[in-house]
């Protein structure tokens, strides 16, 4: 029982992950051109406004704005191998998958630039982070590995008291109802949704024909909430609720509903140099620092009152009252009801300190370095590379957990594209992005992978002053494989979105 708390807490953070391109926290893909070429950090044009901002100046007089709608859409899969989930009584198999599907409808973003002489004074809206909802219909593994852990502990219980009841002629009450073996049923169910809002505004200036500076801040507002259960958990032939507190058929339920809201600035420069038919740019983006608070109405059990339970569980079953503060007195009993309060006490403590009400939890988004490089062999053709550096090891996170990454986050792209003829250009591209995930903090609280993402896509070239985008990419999740004690864990995903954007020059 002394786990069963941390289940709820530990997969809200499973399910807050749901950025679909980009770093730990971070969204690339705020452009569709970015869907259809993956590399965009040194090309000029509107969706510069976030990829390459030094380069808008460059863009022609007047104003400039984009339009884009996302469709995503991810499959998340975990499959756990643990002994103890053969206890369990409606599905006695394993290894077991569990699976997740987050979903994102409407993904939107808006750049904006007006370029006046030298100068570009750009903004930008878009979701810098998150914009999904993730749903684990049965839970999650580790919710399945502290119940069965939970049932076990329960039956050695039993059978410790019983074993001590015995010495007085008082029947096995417990481990009739419990068992031996640790069988086990339960209900769960997991739901997070996260969103982290951008606005950014800023602006560049024109030193000279070939070099220009970028200079801007970006506001991001964090929403999320999480929502998620352990219910009618059943040892043997006994509810648990019965051992906690038999007046509440909910005294062993555990739920959790959170919300969470920060807010957070970001301060950005950027620079950009071009020549003959070559093409440089940088930009580089500040830590920033998050704060979420929370607001929290938690239900969680109370084990405080197991002595007196179980007194009273004797005395409805006729045992005398001598005889039962006698078993509950002895040594050997109070010796394993002590170690599993105090042992339950302090971890419930660590687990609800995330999320509990009125507190304040570290989330900063880590730093970003961006560098690209274009070069246009002839005039209808465009060839990009980029790289992008995740600060994510100063980047500070409940607990620390920062520490326990090997390394930032390392992305390589390529992208190129193509004019057809007046109407129409097609382009394609690709993205490596590589996480400095380690056994340590990789689990249910942070399922992320290494991938590949290929984008298509083309423009359609509307008018002189008008361009419609269109875009698909999708990522080729690795499967990351950990090993905790006996019990192992197969992360992989599945993601896939879909774009069109409006792209007005007036």
């Amino acid at each position: 029982m002394n786990k069963i708390k941390t289940v709820c807490l530990t997969a809200a953070i499973a399910s807050s992950s749901f950025s679909f391109a980009g770093g730990l926290l971070t969204n690339t893909n705020q452009n569709i051109a970015f869907n259809r070429m993956m590399s965009r950090e040194a090309s000029i044009g509107i969706d510069g406004v976030y990829f390459n901002p030094a380069g808008v100046a460059f863009l022609g007089q007047g104003h400039h704005l984009s339009l884009n709608w996302q469709l995503a859409y991810q499959d998340r899969s975990i499959k756990n191998d643990y002994q103890l989930f053969t206890n369990n009584v409606n599905n006695p198999f394993t290894p077991r998958t569990f699976k997740g599907k987050a979903f994102a409808p409407v993904i939107p973003s808006l750049q904006y630039a007006y370029n006046k002489g030298r100068w570009s004074f750009q903004a930008n809206l878009a979701l810098a982070g998150g914009g999904g909802k993730c749903t684990f219909d049965n839970g999650l593994g580790s919710f399945e590995k502290i119940v069965s852990e939970t049932a076990m502990g329960a039956c050695k219980l039993a059978q410790v008291v019983d074993g001590v009841a015995a010495q007085y002629g008082v029947p096995a009450v417990f481990s009739s109802k419990f068992g031996k073996d640790g069988k086990y049923t339960y209900d769960s169910y997991m739901h997070g949704r996260q969103y982290y809002y951008g606005i950014s505004i800023g602006a560049a200036y024109k030193v000279n024909d070939n070099f220009a500076v970028y200079g801007g801040v970006r506001t991001v507002y964090a929403l999320c909430n999480y929502y998620g259960y352990v219910r009618d958990i059943k040892v043997g032939n006994m509810p648990l609720y019965q051992v906690l507190d038999p007046t509440k058929t909910t005294a062993a339920d555990i739920e959790l509903s959170c919300d969470q809201t920060g807010l957070g600035f970001t301060p950005m420069i950027g620079v950009d140099f071009k020549t003959d038919r070559w093409n440089f740019s940088a930009k580089y983006e500040f830590k920033t620092r998050m704060r979420l608070k929370n607001k929290s109405v938690n239900q969680t059990p109370s084990i405080g009152n197991l002595d007196g339970n179980l007194r009273n569980a004797y005395l409805a079953g006729g045992v005398p009252e001598a005889a039962a503060d006698a078993i509950l007195s002895n040594q050997n009993v109070q010796g394993a009801t002590t170690m599993l309060k105090k042992q339950f006490n302090a971890e419930l403590g660590e687990a609800i300190g995330e999320y509990e009400d009125g507190k304040k939890i570290e989330g900063d988004i880590p730093a970003l370095l961006t560098v690209g490089v274009g070069y246009k062999p002839i005039d209808d053709l465009r060839i990009n590379v980029g790289f992008h550096w995740f600060d994510d090891k100063h980047a500070t996170s409940y607990n620390n957990r920062q520490d326990k990454l090997d390394r930032g986050t390392f992305e390589y792209s390529a992208g190129v594209e193509y004019d057809l003829n007046k109407k129409f250009t097609v382009s394609t591209g690709w993205q490596r992005t590589s996480y400095g995930m380690t056994n340590d903090y990789m689990d249910d609280k942070s399922f992320i992978v290494s991938s590949n993402s290929v984008g298509v896509g083309g423009v359609i070239h509307l008018s002189k002053k008008m361009d419609l985008q269109v875009a698909y990419f999708h990522t080729f999740y690795e499967t990351m494989k950990t090993q905790k004690n006996n019990y192992s864990a197969d992360f992989t995903r599945n993601n896939n979105v879909f774009g069109v954007g409006l792209d007005i020059n007036f």
